[in-house]
């Protein structure tokens, strides 16, 4: 049976009108900046090729010596290049339970993954920092106990706080964290937390996005304000480095039985005005 343009075009509008509450996925158009302003991409890697960029990335922390670790947190992995890998339109980050000696001498009982917009060693320059912008990853976190993937900001200076904590799962996988850490007028250290469970984040991707202005600092999740925070002492104002990373330990030992986790990354963005 042959239809006129016209009622063809009529069908295509009831459908998308039929479609307005269909979710979306970790690639459509409604990912990006939940306000309006004149925005500009200027960090996107959907992982699309065979190896990791690393004109855009390093595969560790500022501090690398053949690897690195924040050994202030207690943790049980010892991040390695080979831990990061890209193929089929995705960046793994892969934790494994293998011991290693990391080159401060301790032994560590995990290998895991991270990237960075940072250095390849403390003397380097940052591949890229950031003051203020709206920042975004699609991520799938694994179901495995004991893990911690994360996506956070720390300054290019080195030295925290500030840092803003985008996404972690700390002991769980139904609660997202999300914290602003400064130091107050004192110089003592504060942080505050914002929370948001829900079920099936290992099942899926789910978009984690953080809008950082001047005057505020607001989390979304799926493209839902989640958290807010607006006190001034509490907003940084200095260039950050961008990490995504897999941590292993944190709060909480992984099961027995456990012996190896993937955090996956559909891509990552970063908007400026």
């Amino acid at each position: 049976m042959t239809r006129s343009r016209g009622a063809l075009v009529g069908v295509v509008l009831l459908l998308l009108a039929a479609c307005g509450a269909c979710g979306s996925t970790p690639g459509s158009p409604e990912s990006g900046p939940p306000v309006p302003g004149a925005w500009r991409l200027v960090l996107r890697d959907e992982f699309d090729g065979s190896r990791l960029d690393t004109g855009r990335w390093a595969t560790c922390y500022d501090w690398n010596k053949n690897g690195c670790t924040i050994s202030t947190n207690n943790e049980l992995e010892w991040y390695q290049p080979g831990q990061v890998t890209v193929g089929g339109g995705k960046l793994t980050l892969t934790a494994q339970r293998r011991s290693i000696r990391g080159s401060d001498g301790k032994v560590y009982p995990w290998v895991s993954g991270m990237i960075s917009t940072g250095r390849d060693d403390w003397y380097a320059r940052p591949r890229h920092t950031f003051t203020y912008g709206y920042f975004e990853a699609a991520v799938r976190i694994p179901p495995q106990g004991g893990m911690t993937p994360e996506f956070w900001m720390m300054p290019a200076s080195r030295y925290t706080p500030p840092e803003l904590d985008i996404m972690e799962f700390l002991g769980t996988t139904r609660t997202v964290s999300m914290f602003v850490h400064w130091k107050n007028a004192e110089g003592a250290e504060r942080k505050q937390r914002g929370t948001f469970t829900a079920p099936g984040f290992p099942d899926g991707y789910h978009r984690f996005g953080l809008l950082w202005e001047k005057d505020r600092l607001v989390w979304y999740v799926d493209g839902v304000e989640r958290f807010r925070v607006t006190a001034p002492e509490r907003i940084p104002h200095v260039p950050m480095e961008v990490i995504l990373n897999l941590a292993v330990g944190l709060p909480y030992t992984p099961p027995p039985g456990t012996d190896s986790a993937r955090m996956s990354v559909d891509w990552v963005r970063v908007w400026q005005r």
